[in-house]
């Protein structure tokens, strides 16, 4: 194993500039994928965001007694989906439209009775904010007695879910398009590194070495090549999201665990790139 990592680490030092160019070509290919990444993860904080204000509205009948309410309150808490239920009495909503509605102010403080109802909001967990699920627990709650009318927003809903759907699609596509760059672009620097090294590989060849034996450092090799593009990348990603965040909007950066699977991918794609162009080309040297 020692020798395997020594031979590694020697081909570095045998030809310096090709590895640098290997590891700056990994390095701003993956940066891309990153630049690409950093629009996904703030694309997807985006569309969070706004899955947050997902609330299917419980319209009351008139007269509804206070104690069916409470335990009506309770039954809709207990639904799986549902991550908060709060009530909204008439003099609440009556209170909320005449801040919120600041043009209708005037027309609101001169009403003899209030004409709003009362009504329960209900918000549900982050898994269960798609249209399939928010349609399910609206047609639950009208099966209550004391429900007038339920109203969620289908059409915003379904627009989200698009919306996330095509994000997704397009986030899957385009990383599979920049992996596939980052392979074809270190194989051909393993290949031209097994090249270079024809002579002493058909030498190792002749006093007995077997050919997972020769492959072995290559493999370490790409696979170290990717690592320090991943970590280049990682940092290029940073500078790009720093001055995004300070001289045009306020953008949200990797988490720890998202930059450590760059890193990580970048070591990955090193490995499968080097394993693909060793194996086609040892058979030619």
């Amino acid at each position: 194993m020692n020798l395997v990592v020594r031979e590694s680490l020697l081909a570095f030092k045998r030809a310096p500039l090709l590895s640098a160019l290997s590891v700056t070509t990994i390095a701003f290919s993956l940066f891309v994928l990153g630049l690409f990444g950093l629009v996904a993860v703030n694309l997807q904080n985006a569309l969070r965001s706004v899955a947050e204000r997902v609330e299917i509205v419980v319209y009351l009948l008139p007269g509804t007694p206070i104690e069916a309410t409470a335990i009506g309150l309770k039954d809709i808490e207990a639904f799986p989906e549902v991550q908060m239920a709060t009530y909204v009495s008439e003099d609440q909503a009556l209170a909320r439209a005449r801040a919120e509605l600041v043009e209708f102010r005037d027309v609101l403080r001169e009403l003899e009775r209030n004409p709003l109802p009362a009504s329960i909001e209900v918000k549900l967990k982050p898994t269960f904010r798609d249209a399939d699920h928010v349609t399910a627990v609206a047609e639950r709650l009208r099966s209550f007695g004391f429900v007038d009318d339920v109203r969620f927003g289908r059409d915003w809903v379904e627009k989200l879910d698009r919306l996330r759907q095509l994000a997704a699609a397009v986030g899957i596509v385009v990383g599979a398009a920049f992996a596939a760059v980052a392979i074809i672009i270190i194989g051909t620097t393993i290949r031209m590194a097994v090249l270079q090294r024809s002579r002493e590989i058909a030498i190792m060849r002749l006093v007995g070495a077997t050919d997972g034996f020769i492959r072995r450092p290559f493999l370490l090799q790409g696979a170290i090549k990717g690592l320090l593009g991943g970590a280049v990348a990682v940092g290029l990603s940073y500078a790009a999201y720093a001055l995004i965040d300070r001289y045009l909007i306020q953008a949200a950066f990797f988490t720890r665990e998202q930059a450590a699977a760059i890193v990580g991918f970048g070591a990955l794609i090193g490995l499968l790139g080097s394993a693909m162009s060793v194996g086609r080309h040892l058979k030619r040297v």
